[in-house]
């Protein structure tokens, strides 16, 4: 039994090391760094810059449809996140759908009664610039055009952590 114990508290570690590995290796945008430069379709056939959102606190996260994941994490995003500050002129949220067009997000967006809004990152153009794969993934970007916060994945704490953060950012407006 302790010869078993001892196994789990082994792969526990090594499972905890690679993960922080992984968020290090595959984030390509690090905290203080500069948000990259993109445009995106803000609806179709009408873009817009990042820069133009300047000025603002955005959430930028990164999700699939076929992610659980990201299933698991949309919903908490649209209730304590994008509900509370959909009506702040001085945050937005940007969800893109990695892989995805617009009848994807769309479809999505309907078949899960969400509100918020879904953008199509059909070729990964967008994602490639903050990070080399897994999802979900969430960037905090400070009215400085500054990233503040990353996250792989979806947990409880991180997730307090990024709706703490996304207070503070707002609250100094």
């Amino acid at each position: 039994m302790k010869r078993n114990y001892k196994y789990l508290i082994l792969f526990i570690f090594i499972f905890s090391y690679f993960i922080g590995f992984t968020q290090e290796e595959t984030t390509l945008v690090k905290k203080m760094e500069p948000v990259p430069e993109f445009s995106f379709e803000k609806s179709p056939g009408k873009n817009q810059n990042i820069s133009e959102l300047k000025g603002k606190t955005v959430l930028i996260t990164f999700f699939a449809t076929w992610c659980g994941p990201c299933r698991q994490e949309l919903p908490h995003i649209q209730s304590e996140i994008f509900n509370k500050y959909k009506n702040d002129s001085n945050f937005e949220i940007l969800i893109f759908g990695r892989e995805h067009n617009w009848e994807e997000v769309n479809k999505f967006k309907a078949d899960n009664k969400f509100s918020m809004p879904f953008y199509p990152d059909p070729e990964r153009k967008i994602y490639a610039k903050f990070a080399g794969q897994y999802i979900p993934r969430n960037f905090l970007i400070s009215p400085e055009g500054k990233v503040i916060y990353s996250s792989i994945g979806f947990n409880e704490k991180d997730f307090k952590e990024l709706k703490e953060l996304i207070e503070s950012q707002t609250k100094n407006k």
